[in-house]
């Protein structure tokens, strides 16, 4: 897969609010949020997230199959004025896996490139594609010695999010 047009795509949805002059990003007031994901660092987890100004701090625990955890910290930037927010962010992902042949870790760079939509008052949907690039691995196998892929993947998440007053 080709990802220079990903890339110039993701640029051109980034630029597009910064050309509006005079407005400034506004995802709510400062406070936190607490949410629920579908996708991305896991299938199903749990999120809360420090919102001040136009930046954000989202930390989120989920699982793949109850057999393993993950942890994210992401830092996010949202973009523009309005309900419906465009969102770009760099952290960490860290997924220890416990399968029966014993236990694996990986640390993985994320970058996810979103949109935020304020539904209702102090109720959010929002969507992201994270970037992926694996940094580091610990496999289960011990005899196991492929080395780590460092190509980039791209997994798409979903999230509900509700601001407390």
């Amino acid at each position: 897969m080709r990802l220079a047009p990903l890339f110039l795509l993701v640029l051109a949805f980034l630029a597009a609010p910064l050309s509006l002059r005079g407005a400034t990003p506004d995802p709510g007031p400062d406070g936190f949020r607490f949410g629920v994901t579908l996708g991305g660092i896991s299938f199903v987890g749990l999120s809360v997230e420090y919102l001040r100004g136009s930046r954000g701090i989202d930390v989120t625990v989920g699982s793949w199959a109850l057999r393993d955890v993950s942890l994210s910290v992401v830092g996010k930037q949202y973009l523009g004025p309005g309900s419906v927010l465009p969102f770009f962010g760099v952290g960490l992902w860290g997924v220890a896996a416990f399968p029966e042949e014993g236990t694996g870790s990986v640390l993985v760079l994320r970058a996810p490139v979103g949109m935020d939509w304020q539904i209702v008052k102090r109720s959010y949907l929002g969507a992201a594609m994270n970037i992926n690039r694996g940094l580091w691995v610990h496999r289960s196998d011990p005899t196991d010695k492929t080395p780590l892929n460092k190509r980039l993947v791209p997994l798409p998440g979903f999230y509900y999010r509700w601001r407390g007053s």
